[in-house]
Parts: structure tokens; C-alpha cells; sequence
């Protein structure tokens, strides 16, 4: 009789500083942090989709997760970071996307008695699956799959 292998009592995960906040991801959907340059503009685009940034031979576009959650008008881009995630939906043209971070993402161990539902939390914004306390701070863990469709759908329109 063969058992299944024993989930991880642990995950790794990284979390983002943006402005208003900190968004915490699976380190699993890093691939790279980057300095900000500025990214070419899109046609019409929302305020949180800042534009398309050269990396590795793709145009990735860059979201500003505050702005897009309704937390801040705008995120300042001065001395930021990008956090490069990988996508999930598997659209061909988008296999990554890129978001605005002020200052060093970090890495953090998480348990599940580490991680709980912040009771503080009110309605989710937009790209918000959940607002949680990790080590005794405040972060949302992002709807990857809702901000990736968001800007796929943006790109769409600009194309």
C-alpha cells in the first residue's frame, strides 16, 4: 500500500512592499526582481497599468497593486523595484507580468498557524483574494489570475 507524500508544514513566500501595504505571493511564482525603468506607455490603459517593460525579449506590462486595489491614486516610481511573476493563465503572449515594489521584496517562511484571515479585513479590493496576518503584519494575497486577466484584457483593447 503506497502513501501519499506528506504536505510541507512550511511554504516559502515573498513578500511585496507596495504602497499602503505589503502583497505576500508564493515564492514559487518569482522569477526575478528588477530596478524600475521606465516602461513604454499603453494606449488608454488604466492608471494601475503603468505600461510595458522590456525583460528577456518579452513586454511584459507592469501593474501598480495599490492603484489597482483602490489603496493609492498613484505609486511613486522613484528608487522602486519590479517583482517579475510568472503567470498563470497561460496566455501565449503573457507568461509573465511585472509589479511595482517600493523597496526589497522579502522572503518568509509560512505556516498555517501563521497565517490567518486578517479579522480587520472589510470588502476584498480589486485583486485582493484575501487580506491575512503573517508574523503579526497586515498583507492581501493577490488574485494573480484576476490582475493577469485584467491586463490581458487592456492589451487587448490597446492592440
Amino acid at each position: 500500500m503506497s502513501t501519499a507524500p506528506a504536505l510541507p508544514h512550511e511554504i516559502r513566500g515573498v513578500m511585496l512592499p507596495v504602497t499602503g501595504g505589503r502583497v505576500l505571493v508564493p515564492s514559487t511564482t518569482m522569477a526575478e526582481v528588477i530596478t524600475y525603468a521606465h516602461p513604454a506607455p499603453i494606449a488608454d490603459a488604466p492608471a494601475w497599468l503603468l505600461g510595458r517593460l522590456a525583460w528577456r525579449g518579452w513586454g511584459l506590462p507592469v501593474v501598480a497593486f495599490s492603484v489597482l486595489a483602490g489603496v493609492a491614486d498613484r505609486e511613486a516610481t522613484e528608487n522602486t523595484r519590479v517583482a517579475i511573476l510568472k503567470a498563470l493563465n497561460g496566455h501565449a503572449r503573457l507568461p509573465y507580468f511585472g509589479v511595482l515594489c517600493q523597496g526589497f521584496p522579502r522572503l518568509t517562511l509560512i505556516s498555517e498557524e501563521m497565517l490567518v484571515a486578517d479579522e480587520a479585513a472589510e470588502e476584498m479590493p480589486v485583486g485582493v483574494r484575501e487580506q491575512v496576518r503573517v508574523h503579526g503584519e497586515s498583507a492581501w494575497i493577490p488574485d494573480l489570475a484576476a490582475i493577469e486577466d485584467l491586463a490581458v484584457g487592456v492589451l487587448k483593447a490597446a492592440a
